[in-house]
């Protein structure tokens, strides 16, 4: 461990944002993909069932679309074994919800199984890291089900229908693959070029960390992405270029040796050029080579090779050990299951007769920590009540025709995932009246009844959901920030070790760079996790910053090591 002092900081409650929470951000570089790709999903099972007239199966079909939306970010290796699990578990979910409902008309009970699938699929998307949208679509779907009219013979045919749409969302989100096999590498591979730049042009803690999150994904990216093509090659080439400029600004930080970069490194705007280029659908752009760039290549073909040697068993252990006692996701399992089930009751005692969508906007609150869930807590209010006005102003018109109700449907559908990555508040508008609008496919409601049903539910959600994530304390989050900054000194231990060495091979070199971006990547999130957690123990603070800076160091070194930046004037960097 580092022997800095350390100064340990302690507010046991801290202040919650109001306005931040609502700002608009940038909207996402690939914010069309899943909008289509659910667009597309969802029109192909509408469609039919309007073709055989039986649009009141559409609630069992739209489970299995909405598995469209998962999966964008990821190589479509990976993508087509993610949204695979994605529909099984869709499936499994909507099974115990059916075979509930049709088990017993108690409302109590219903509410207490809806709780415990939220708790469970919040759990489950944490632990395998699946969102985008997480666990929010699972338990929409399974706790919307718990609350329809089923009998046992029934569930069957209505399971098959949710597998069938499975499948058409599968082969939606993996079949771009046949026209631009390489697009989700190329987009991570600009989303780096851009942080790398930005950092280059305003170095800063934000910078850097962005850029080295981003980096490090994009070679997460190519390392899952299958066998090296020409494309992935060139793709691989860039990386480099955009973490020798990140590291030759880390190098040029330190007050212990300055340094400065090769000449043929480009410059910021040179690095926005490429971005711009591949993601466009040309040719990726071929720079130069970045000196170190065989070595750097080389390393990477070894770990490509180590990973394929690795069984799917030591998968499900490493998912195994997140959801055993002790994990730092249980204390926000307990707090999905605690505040799901609250919300449903004071719902239920409201008057509400189906209270799934307390449920819902309990569960959709529950982030990383209590800042964060407080954040979500105030879009989801806010976007529900305006989404209640969309849907009070286009119901009528919905009601012209199944036609009208299937294009609002996808008009809306569309909008939400067009809109969610500005705000989750914005995008919320679009899928309030989407939600309520799929329940007209079953029958007409009252128009009064669904708007005050939901007004109410979405404010006593909101504020049961709220209230148990501020009581229910996860105090892990300060343990697994200790577990990230141990794991980080090993890392960094590993890496000096590894450039002490008189000859280290390329591939030593490589794996020990990178196992300390993803120490540090870590790092960075369990602090952040931990400084918006309430009621817990102090935080090393002044220790976690000890060590990024070593670690940024180290990571300059080993770049300098493997010449991808001109080698400092000392060697007091490590």
């Amino acid at each position: 461990m580092s022997d800095t002092t350390i100064r340990f900081r302690q507010p046991s409650v801290r202040r919650l944002p109001l306005v931040a929470a609502l700002r608009l951000a940038r909207p996402s570089d690939m914010w069309f993909k899943p909008a289509l790709s659910v667009v597309v999903a969802t029109a192909v099972p509408d469609l039919l069932l309007f073709a055989i007239d039986r649009l009141d199966l559409v609630m069992y079909t739209m489970a299995g679309s909405l598995c469209a939306l998962y999966g964008h970010s990821l190589p479509y290796a990976r993508r087509a074994r993610a949204v695979a699990g994605v529909v099984i578990s869709m499936v499994i979910g909507m099974a115990i919800s059916l075979v509930a409902a049709s088990l017993t008309g108690s409302t109590a009970v219903l509410i207490a199984v809806g709780a415990l699938l939220a708790a469970g699929q919040k759990m489950l998307c944490d632990a395998t890291r699946i969102g985008p949208p997480g666990p929010v679509i699972f338990t929409f779907v399974t706790s919307a089900a718990l609350f329809a009219p089923q009998h046992l013979g029934q569930v069957p045919g209505h399971l098959t229908l949710t597998l069938a749409a499975g499948v058409i969302s599968w082969l939606v989100t993996v079949g771009p693959a046949m026209i631009r096999r390489e697009g989700p590498e190329r987009r991570a591979t600009a989303r780096a070029l851009d942080a790398a730049a930005a950092y280059v042009t305003a170095p800063g803690h934000r910078t850097r960390r962005a850029a080295v999150a981003a980096v490090h994904a994009a070679w997460q990216a190519l390392l899952a992405a299958g066998q090296p093509t020409p494309v992935r090659r060139a793709l691989e080439r860039l990386v480099v270029h955009a973490e020798a400029a990140l590291a030759g600004g880390l190098h040029d930080a330190s007050p212990i040796a300055p340094a400065t970069a090769p000449a043929s490194a480009p410059g910021p705007e040179g690095l926005r050029v490429w971005a711009r280029q591949t993601r466009a659908r040309g040719p990726v752009p071929t720079p130069p080579l970045a000196p170190g760039t065989s070595d750097e290549l080389f390393g990477i073909d070894a770990e490509r090779a180590a990973r394929r040697t690795r069984s799917r068993r030591d998968a499900r252990r490493a998912l195994l050990r997140s959801l055993a006692p002790g994990s730092p996701l249980l204390p926000i399992g307990a707090r999905a299951l605690i505040g799901c089930a609250l919300a449903g009751y004071v719902s239920q005692a409201a008057g509400v007769g189906r209270p799934y969508w307390a449920i819902v906007t309990a569960a959709s609150l529950y982030q990383a920590n209590v800042t964060l869930s407080w954040n979500r807590a105030l879009q989801r209010t806010l976007g529900n009540l305006l989404g209640v006005l969309v849907f009070a102003a286009v119901l009528p018109v919905s009601r012209t025709g199944p036609l009208a109700l299937i294009g609002f449907c996808l008009f809306f559908g569309f909008a939400a995932e067009a809109l969610i990555t500005r705000n989750y508040w914005l995008g919320s508008i679009a899928v309030t009246p989407m939600a309520l609008l799929v329940l007209e496919f079953g029958g007409t409601h009252p128009a009064g009844e669904l708007i005050g049903d939901r007004v109410l539910d979405t404010v006593i959600g909101a504020g049961v959901g709220i209230l148990a994530a501020m009581l229910v304390t996860n105090r892990r989050a300060a343990g697994r920030l200790e577990k990230a900054l141990a794991a980080t000194e090993r890392a960094r231990a590993h890496a000096v070790h590894a450039l002490a060495a008189p000859q280290p091979t390329p591939a030593a070199l490589d794996a020990a760079r990178r196992r300390l971006t993803g120490s540090l990547v870590e790092l960075r999130e369990a602090d952040d996790t931990a400084a918006g957690e309430w009621w817990q123990r102090a935080l090393p603070q002044e220790q976690v910053l000890a060590a990024e800076q070593a670690g940024h160091r180290t990571l300059a070194a080993t770049a300098t090591r493997q010449g991808l930046i001109a080698p400092a004037q000392e060697n007091g960097a490590v």
